[in-house]
């Protein structure tokens, strides 16, 4: 049965889930994603390159989706970066400047034990949808 309020947003552009989840859903103003990892849409694969490109294909799989939500980066109010290193943190927080350039979102960011295909980072998101 569905949730009033709820809607599940789908995007044939973004990476499938890998898993029984949404890659992401809105509930009154918000969009809640998923956690994007460096995946390539087309294929499923992580992309090779290191942290730097895992970061730049991760946000533009949260670009996407984001879009499909009606909503946008520039909407967002808080991302979770988790990395699997967090020694990555500099190199990851150089490309993330890069996608968000002024009044930027709150962040945290985790090292964690382990991520989904044994990616480097995975980040997740929270967004005002557009009015």
């Amino acid at each position: 049965m569905a949730c009033p309020g709820k809607k599940i947003i789908r995007s044939e552009k973004a990476p499938a889930a890998i898993g029984p989840y949404s890659i992401a859903n809105t509930g009154g103003p918000f969009v809640f994603t998923a956690g994007q990892l460096g995946l390539e849409p087309a294929t499923g694969l992580l992309v090779e390159g290191g942290i730097e490109k895992e970061t730049r294909q991760a946000l533009e799989n949260l670009k996407i989706v984001l879009l499909a939500a009606n909503s946008c980066l520039e909407n967002v109010v808080k991302t979770t970066v988790f990395l699997r290193d967090i020694s990555d943190f500099a190199r990851m927080n150089t490309i993330y400047a890069e996608y968000f350039t002024s009044d930027c979102p709150a962040r945290s960011a985790v090292q964690v034990a382990a991520l989904p295909k044994n990616a480097a980072i995975e980040i997740e998101a929270i967004a005002l949808m557009k009015s």
